[in-house]
């Protein structure tokens, strides 16, 4: 029984029921008495075994939810949400670093579109002013949990048409015969504004983790430009270091 890793709940304590649990969760997960990807028990059988209603259960792992330490997967249950582990060195797309986890990855656009390259993206993607590009924007999920927003811009010329980017652009870009083969990455710190809170369900001013990623084909045509704005408390990346 859960209860008995959580202990009691206190109904002479001033802090609410549903934050108590709520506390006694997070601590748990923190110190990993319930480890990632364990599953919790039905609400109904949580509210039982503490003695409080459905909607204090709820309510508690809503909270939980929002702070992206628990996970609703449809049809299955909730489940502790486990840290992914990005190999920085390799270059693989979203989609595949979520199936290699178990996860299911799957996008909510936010827009498509046809354009030309500004002055910035001329010079990263190394193309003519006037260029045609195609614009992406989405918020990818692992699961039903926001993971990132993500902007890329993708030369034209290397996709035969703005639809052909269903979920994943690099099996897109592989089909077209213009997948990158290598890429350079920058990392860095940033603080999500309201809008970008707003989409990954976190607080404003939340960190987070800034990837902006130069892919390049085999000729060394520089092929997409993609910036993705990575939650923080779930993310994180490792790269192997070696002296050879």
């Amino acid at each position: 029984m859960l209860s008995h890793t959580l202990g009691k709940l206190d109904g002479n304590n001033a802090l609410p029921l549903y934050q108590q649990l709520q506390r006694a969760l997070r601590e748990a997960i923190e110190t990993r008495l319930i480890g990632p990807d364990d599953a919790l028990p039905p609400e109904r059988d949580i509210a039982e075994d503490f003695h409080i209603s459905r909607i204090t259960v709820r309510k508690a792992i809503d909270g939980l939810v929002s702070e992206g330490l628990l996970v609703r997967r449809q049809g299955a249950g909730t489940f502790v949400c486990a840290r992914v582990e990005k190999n920085f060195s390799k270059l693989t797309s979203f989609s595949e670093d979520m199936q290699a986890r178990g996860r299911t990855p799957r996008s909510v656009w936010v827009r498509k579109a046809e354009g030309s390259v500004t002055p910035e993206e001329s010079l990263t993607l190394r193309s003519s002013p006037g260029t045609p590009v195609y614009r992406f924007h989405r918020i990818r999920y692992a699961d039903d949990a926001p993971m990132c927003i993500e902007y890329a811009t993708v030369l034209a010329s290397c996709l035969p048409s703005l639809e052909a980017v269903e979920s994943s652009l690099y099996e897109a870009l592989e089909r077209a015969g213009n997948r990158p083969v290598r890429a350079l990455q920058r990392l860095r710190a940033v603080l999500f504004t309201a809008e970008q809170a707003k989409l990954l369900q976190i607080r404003e001013r939340d960190a987070g983790l800034l990837v902006e990623r130069v892919g390049f084909l085999k000729d060394g045509q520089a092929v997409e430009f993609t910036q993705s704005y990575f939650r923080g408390d779930i993310y994180d990346f490792v790269a192997e270091l070696s002296d050879i």
